[in-house]
């Protein structure tokens, strides 16, 4: 089993969904600060100057607390609308991102296969038929010098 574990581990698909893994929780981290650091700023000058991931609602466990870590770290349930919002941007950022990069990379991929349909394919010199070996032997048979045993 470890050998078949191992052969497994080795395989390029393996491997590649490791790195792409990798760079995704890379990516991701970029998504969730261009959200919180740039677009709410932003989108709290739109709702009056609120801070938009600090938008929630106690449902039960007293308040009020100054921003949402705290009524979480009092035990307080939380209906953390503004987290969820920012939650689904970050989802929308990213789902549009690798939307451009399929869009794109499907389009390289499109361009080179038109190109290759384009190059003229490069003639290969043509062997010659069964009937042209088989007049050739019997050319050959007709000129030997030989007598036959007929």
């Amino acid at each position: 089993m470890l050998k078949e574990f191992r052969a497994f581990i080795a395989k390029g698909n393996v491997m590649d969904m490791a790195v792409g893994i990798i760079i995704g929780a890379a990516f991701t981290a970029i998504v969730k600060s261009m959200v919180s650091d740039l677009l709410n700023p932003v989108l709290g000058l739109f709702t009056g100057g609120l801070d938009f991931t600090n938008n929630y609602f106690i449902l039960s466990g007293g308040g009020p607390y100054d921003n949402l870590d705290a009524a979480r770290e009092a035990g307080a349930a939380v209906f953390a609308y503004g987290a969820f919002l920012s939650a689904v941007i970050n989802f929308l950022i990213v789902a549009f991102v690798v939307f451009m990069l399929v869009r794109y990379l499907n389009k390289a991929k499109s361009i080179v296969m038109a190109e290759e349909e384009a190059a003229p394919a490069e003639a290969k010199p043509a062997g010659p038929t069964q009937l042209d070996v088989l007049l050739e032997i019997r050319d050959v048979l007709k000129s030997d010098p030989r007598p036959r045993a007929d």
